[in-house]
């Protein structure tokens, strides 16, 4: 797996608590529930690679 790369990230406020939100109802990190939302966005727009 590749070695993850931190960043800073600024949100809205509203936009984050409905983040959190997400990831606390589907028992993940907000961080965790941030990667699986970009992915999926990636993957439906055909811009992530096949593994």
């Amino acid at each position: 797996m590749a070695q993850k790369k931190p960043f800073v990230l600024r949100l809205d406020p509203e936009l984050l608590k409905a983040v959190e939100k997400w990831a606390a109802d589907e028992f993940r990190s907000t961080n965790g529930q941030l990667e699986w939302i970009i992915a999926r966005a990636l993957k439906e727009a055909g811009r992530l690679k096949q593994k």
